[in-house]
């Protein structure tokens, strides 16, 4: 039993149903007893009509622990909550449950985004990678062939050697897959209407000039007003013949209807991770044609990289218990630029 003097910080975990059970292993919830003043098991999923054990709880803590689900923060909740002082998130944006009435109380606020970009910058690399070796459709074709086949005279055209990347943004996802792009012969071009300067190496273009010029355009930028359909009928119609778009950023970024004539034509292929909405209807096209991989929004952490958020949100916990500043802080400003 820890003394009635301890001074750690009181904890309260808030998210969605099961999303504690698969972000916190036994060795997780050891820590968080360790760091904090908190039932590791007791996790609040609605804030807006808690139990008692709960709303004690939340009447005690100076940190909330947050992840997928969580009950947005607004003035009344808060007001339940007087000791609050930070909110760590064990996620990406903090958008859904971080409201103006937090940044209002001062609240510090921080997120386990540069984590979360790690996984969708490593399915970026994929992507890019697979699709200069054409591996789907050469995939499918000798699934369907089953014998010997020219296949060095289909694959002329292929190949990754000194083609072009274009990435849309530069967020921390799209520094990252700039980073894991160094070791190969490619040109990277970047657009980034915020960015002066490119990171070395990279050319800085416009946004036509980067799908005209592009074998594979990468979207990384944030879902903000000003980035809807960004990626609209002339930047489609610019890039070239044969060109790859990934898209693990968010489907709102991509005109669609604009990009499937392009795609029901076979002149583009796709890798969407997200696309708009997020569930394609039953008989959407993208499900079955052969020049798209489509996937369920899984580029970002699941099963085991859940783990590395979790990591990177308890040593903010206790970076905050220690008082020192967190490493990656989140203001009320950062979110006019980022997701």
């Amino acid at each position: 039993m820890h003394p009635t003097t301890d001074n750690r910080p009181a904890l309260l975990l808030a998210m969605g149903e099961g999303v504690a059970d698969r972000l916190l292993t036994a060795a997780h919830r050891t820590r968080l007893a360790h760091l904090t003043r908190t039932d590791p098991h007791l996790v609040a999923h609605d804030l807006t009509a808690p139990g008692p054990r709960v709303t004690a709880a939340l009447a005690e803590a100076e940190i909330l622990l947050t992840c997928w689900g969580a009950t947005p923060l607004t003035a009344e909740i808060l007001d339940r909550a007087p000791r609050l002082r930070a909110v760590v998130h064990a996620a990406g944006s903090v958008k859904h449950h971080i409201t103006e009435a937090c940044w209002d109380r001062g609240l510090r606020v921080t997120s386990a985004a540069a984590a979360n970009a790690l996984p969708v910058a490593e399915y970026t690399l994929a992507s890019i990678l697979f699709a200069g070796k054409r591996v789907l459709g050469s995939a499918q074709r000798y699934a369907e062939l089953r014998t010997d086949h020219a296949w060095l005279t289909e694959s002329a055209t292929w190949g990754n050697y000194r083609r072009t990347v274009g990435i849309v943004g530069a967020s921390r996802i799209g520094r990252r897959v700039i980073d894991l792009l160094r070791p190969f012969d490619f040109e990277v071009l970047l657009y980034d209407p915020y960015v002066d300067v490119p990171p070395p190496g990279v050319e800085l273009v416009g946004l036509d000039d980067l799908c005209a010029r592009s074998t594979v355009v990468s979207v990384h930028a944030p879902q903000l007003p000003s980035t809807y359909r960004m990626i609209g009928a002339p930047q489609l119609a610019a890039m070239p013949d044969g060109a790859t778009l990934i898209n693990t950023s968010r489907g709102s970024l991509i005109d669609e209807q604009a990009l499937l004539p392009h795609l029901l034509a076979y002149r583009l292929h796709a890798t969407l991770d997200v696309t708009d909405p997020e569930l394609p209807p039953p008989d959407s096209p993208l499900y079955t044609l052969p020049n798209v991989l489509l996937t369920p929004h899984v580029a970002g952490s699941l099963g085991n990289e859940l783990h590395r958020m979790t990591d990177q949100a308890l040593d903010e916990v206790e970076r905050y218990g220690k008082g020192e500043p967190f490493t990656e802080e989140v203001r009320a400003s950062d979110l006019q630029r980022s997701a």
